[in-house]
């Protein structure tokens, strides 16, 4: 019951700082610009000293060839939640506008805007190694089939999708660059001057509550008297909140990874719509609406299913 009271009143905090976000939609004080410039700044400044301050202090030399086996599982986890979530889109007959946005919302999970604030209150710094290696699973697949789902699912094709455009894209990211930085690090067991570590956690320090104010800012721009249970959301809900854990703790089983490691990745996998969906519908000429509800829903929803969760886990 202790992890169940402690995820009751992570939840609690995180909807505290979420409601500074709606606030300050509601007086102005927040806008598109300043959305805009948050946006950018939590992912490629705060979220690589993040990434780097995490990955240095919590993870060893010796852990690395674990982490290799962590990915594959994030990997395979993650993959075949999207196969599920692409099954019950055809299944459903959603149009074509909407097919798309419904495999990305029901298949991948926040890892980075509710993931960090999330983790890091349930379980605290040492967790940032394991949500890391979950979000290189994660984002992997929204860097490329993410992008391949959209343009179909659209009616602004941004042109013909390649491998090599794919890479770029996914190795230009700031943060999967620090990750990639930090383990050459680990690996060569090298250690960067104190002034720059001490940066980077003031710096990293602000992740989680300009990420929680951002989203709540986001449902202030949606509405909540226009959040409603669209065809196919309260499916997409299931997927996102209930099986998607489940799927990732066979994989966990399947690979030997235990303890909190375990725990991690499946609250990870666990969390609300990755909120980048509603930036490449909207880009692509998809159902942003679609994309913006069940954002709202399942982050509304994951301060329920959460506690529920740690609850099982014990």
């Amino acid at each position: 019951m202790t992890g169940f009271f402690n995820a009751l009143s992570a939840s609690l905090v995180l909807l505290m700082l979420m409601s500074v976000g709606y606030f300050m939609g509601v007086r102005g004080w927040m806008t598109a610009q300043e959305k805009k410039f948050v946006s950018k700044y939590i992912v490629n400044i705060a979220v690589p000293c993040n990434c780097l301050v995490g990955l240095m202090n919590n993870l060893s030399h010796d852990q690395l060839a674990q982490a290799g086996v962590m990915l594959v599982s994030a990997l395979l986890g993650v993959g075949v939640t999207m196969l599920l979530s692409m099954a019950l889109a055809t299944l459903l007959k959603l149009p074509r506008e909407r097919w798309g946005v419904f495999v990305l919302m029901a298949g991948l999970s926040n890892t980075l805007f509710i993931g960090i604030p999330v983790s890091t209150q349930l379980f605290g710094d040492a967790c940032l190694p394991y949500l890391m290696i979950y979000y290189l699973g994660n984002t992997t697949f929204l860097q490329s089939i993410g992008f391949v789902l959209m343009e179909r699912a659209g009616n602004q094709g941004g042109g013909k999708i390649t491998v090599g455009g794919v890479l770029k894209s996914l190795f230009s990211k700031p943060p999967i660059i620090m990750v990639i930085f930090s383990i050459a690090l680990l690996l060569l067991d090298l250690r960067l001057p104190g002034p720059i570590m001490k940066f980077a956690g003031y710096i990293s320090n602000s992740v989680s509550p300009l990420a929680l104010i951002y989203c709540g800012f986001i449902i202030y721009e949606l509405g909540l008297k226009n959040v409603r249970l669209m065809r196919g959301l309260p499916l997409m809900l299931v997927v996102r909140l209930g099986i998607a854990p489940v799927i990732c703790l066979v994989f966990c089983q399947l690979f030997g990874i235990t303890g909190l490691a375990r725990d991690v990745f499946i609250v990870e996998s666990a969390l609300p719509v990755v909120s980048q969906v509603t930036v490449m519908a909207g880009a692509y000429g998809a159902d942003e609406r679609y994309a913006a509800t069940g954002a709202c829903l399942s982050t509304l929803g994951s301060f329920i299913t959460i506690p529920i969760l740690m609850l099982l886990l014990g």
